[in-house]
């Protein structure tokens, strides 16, 4: 390396740009894994921005000409100036060996983002619904994920509590885009392509994710699992990663030279304390046969089994029993036996029971004498069998007793030896975690998916949804306990996880929140015939066939509203965990918002407001009313969060602040780090100071940039 360092050093004293470059690449290549997943990471992605204004120093192409099908010159211009009069910019080539300059009409140009540019985002409100006045908002934001999530690192960074995702499969069949090319099944770069992507948005969304106790949930098919499953082990060590195989088309789909497909598969990464909570399940989840499910308490040998099972392996558990052969029931508990002692003292009246294995061999108990003695109270030992054949104790562990503290059985007394009785029934539902093989009805993605869908929004069609019972039931595991999650979907396509969370709040009167992200792409199929029409990305009758806003808008606002876009009632009602009329709809909230690119100077200058706005609202929880503009009396409180920016108003501002409950944040629009630091000593406890725009400009200042091959 010695030599490259040195050659590297020649090459920044003649090209400081071309040092800085090699230097970099040296460096990835030098931290590739020795083994595990490795893959090119290619150009930085990039992503054309239609509905940014054009400004001096942005990065653009050139568009084809109106009613072309082609693709266009895909090379990089620097805007080196504008003129407003002529409606026109003075461009030149970027990263050419000879200065080449052109001059084009700003209509003909589209201002470009590589991923590894800084950006300073903002949002605008595109619309609203309201059917519940004071729970949280749901968001969906119209903006490439990649950016939104960077955006959401200001926002909600480490207070997510669970990401749902159902990323592009990879199928070769123009379902993705790289670099603003559809990535085909010929393309020998397809999967590294499909990883440099995913990894770039993992990386941000687990800066998100509460460390301590949150849940990653990603979808995939056989394209992409293997490769998925070793990329999510690489970017979360720390976490612990089941994978569920779940069937999504009974029907199942043939294939040449193949077994039939009929399902697909769930990656469930947990973090910290995450885990699935037993949660109230259906027969059609867990079986009856065997000893887990069967509708009564289950006794479990007080005898351990499997390893660690001998005498040796516990000495204080090999203790005998003394068993009252008339009950049978136990007279009393003797100590432990000293080592090479098997023998115990023996009691008139009674049998000693010792841990006997059926091979003769000396074993040991579950449990110390002190704690069997203090159980045994409780109930929670039986004794079987009879003098010929031998007494078996019987005992309830830990979660078959918690069963009965916590009401799941009931109780109905105890025995005449003291053992606990409880109620026994017939269950149509049990509360249980089921296993890794998910066989439901309710998960049938043509029936749930897409059919549901086409009740929702007719004659509007997208490829693939989820089942809504399926993405529900995935959630549900993590979020049952939780009624004020927070859920993110950074591939929300069809707005099938929004609906979920809505389902889910309904059922226990939570107050849950989704956060749903998608792009307003446009389906690869009709794009050609909008260009033949002389449309572009960024004209009206171009966007309103987006994806965002022909899809997942309409299906948010016609889920909570109970009304298609057409204003008729929707068809059909929801079934299996709780059924009702789906015209109905939910009493929930949410707002729509499309991606906006801020200037920096625009922002520190409070110059950009309105577009910040949004944000703060969403830092504070997304709650109540919005401070939209900047207020004239130098200071606003409204329902979470308070904005100071006027420092000299700061008495009337506190004190507000003071007699708002529930305001959590408190954001202080001030340069001067004393003046924020003597407001901050002033607030009430437990409100958040947040200095404006120091906070926002470091944030995206910081999370700028990436390494790419």
């Amino acid at each position: 390396m010695s030599r490259l360092t040195d050659l590297i050093a020649k090459a920044k004293a003649k090209d400081p740009q071309l040092g800085a470059d090699l230097d970099r690449e040296i460096k990835i290549l030098s931290s590739r894994l020795p083994f595990g997943l490795n893959f090119e990471r290619h150009s930085p992605e990039v992503v054309e921005l239609p509905l940014r204004p054009i400004r001096k120093g942005d990065k653009v192409r050139v568009l084809p000409e109106r009613g072309s099908t082609k693709q266009g010159d895909q090379r990089l211009w620097q805007v080196k100036a504008i003129h407003k009069a002529k409606k026109v910019a003075d461009l030149e080539l970027l990263g050419a060996a000879d200065i080449e300059t052109q001059t084009v009409a700003l209509n003909d140009l589209v201002v470009i983002a590589e991923f590894r540019d800084t950006i300073w985002p903002g949002l605008v409100s595109t619309g609203k619904v309201q059917r519940s006045g004071d729970k949280p908002f749901h968001s969906v934001i119209n903006g490439e994920n990649y950016h939104v999530l960077k955006a959401l690192t200001y926002t909600h960074r480490g207070k997510v509590d669970a990401i749902y995702i159902d990323p592009p499969y990879n199928t070769g069949a123009k379902d993705w885009k790289y670099n603003n090319d559809y990535v085909e099944g010929d393309d020998i770069y397809r999967h590294s392509k499909w990883l440099a992507m995913m990894e770039r948005r993992l990386l941000v969304a687990k800066d998100l994710l509460n460390p301590t106790d949150s849940v990653l949930i990603v979808t995939i098919d056989e394209k992409e699992y293997l490769r998925l499953g070793l990329l999510l082990e690489q970017i979360f060590p720390e976490a612990r990663i089941q994978m569920v195989s779940s069937q999504i088309n009974p029907a199942v789909v043939a294939k040449a030279n193949g077994f039939g497909r009929a399902d697909e598969y769930l990656f469930f990464v947990m973090f910290g304390s995450a885990g699935p909570q037993r949660v109230a399940l259906d027969r059609e989840w867990v079986s009856a046969k065997g000893r887990t499910h069967t509708g009564s308490i289950r006794w479990d040998l007080l005898r351990r089994s499997g390893e660690n099972a001998a005498r040796h392996d516990s000495p204080g558990c090999f203790y005998p029993i003394y068993v009252s052969p008339s009950g049978p029931s136990v007279h009393s508990v003797g100590e432990a036996l000293p080592d090479g002692d098997s023998s115990p003292e023996k009691i008139p009246g009674t049998i000693a029971v010792l841990p006997i294995r059926k091979d003769g061999s000396e074993g040991r108990w579950q449990w110390t004498p002190s704690t069997f003695r203090e159980r045994l109270k409780q109930g929670r030992v039986k004794i079987t069998g009879n003098v010929k054949k031998g007494f078996v104790v019987n005992i309830l562990k830990d979660g078959e007793f918690a069963k009965v503290t916590g009401g799941e059985f009931k109780l109905t007394g105890y025995d005449k030896n003291g053992a606990l009785e409880v109620e026994s029934k017939e269950l149509n539902t049990v509360l249980a975690i089921p296993g890794t093989q998910w066989r439901l009805s309710s998960h049938d993605a043509t029936q749930y998916g897409s059919r549901l869908l086409a009740n929702i929004l007719v004659n509007r069609k997208f490829p693939f949804p989820k089942s809504l019972y399926a993405v529900e039931d995935a959630l549900r595991f993590f979020v049952a306990n939780k009624p004020e999650a927070i859920i993110l979907d950074f591939f929300s396509g069809s707005g099938t996880t929004a609906h979920a969370v809505m389902r889910l709040n309904k059922q226990d009167g939570g107050r849950r929140q989704c956060i749903s992200v998608t792009n307003n792409e446009v389906a690869a199929s009709e794009q050609k015939q909008l260009r033949e029409q002389g449309l572009r990305p960024g004209d009206p009758d171009w966007e309103k066939w987006g994806i965002c806003d022909y899809i997942t808008k309409p299906r948010v606002q016609a889920a909570i509203t109970g009304k298609t876009p057409e204003g008729e009632p929707i068809k059909g009602g929801y079934k299996f965990t709780n059924e009702f009329p789906m015209s109905e709809g939910f009493e929930e909230n949410a707002e729509f918002f499309t991606l906006t690119y801020e200037a920096e100077k625009s922002v520190s200058h409070n110059l950009a407001f309105a577009r910040i706005a949004p944000l703060l609202w969403l830092r504070a929880g997304a709650k109540g009313k919005r401070i939209d503009k900047l207020p004239a009396e130098g200071w606003a409180v409204t329902d979470t969060y308070g904005l100071l920016s006027a420092v000299d108003q700061a008495t009337p501002f506190i004190e507000a602040i003071s007699h708002a409950s529930d305001v959590r944040v408190a954001f202080i629009v001030t340069d001067d780090d004393r003046h924020f630091q003597s407001v901050t000593r002033r607030l009430p406890k437990g409100v958040e100071p947040v200095r404006l725009y120091e906070s926002y400009l470091t944030n995206f200042s910081f999370t700028s940039g990436e390494l790419t091959e």
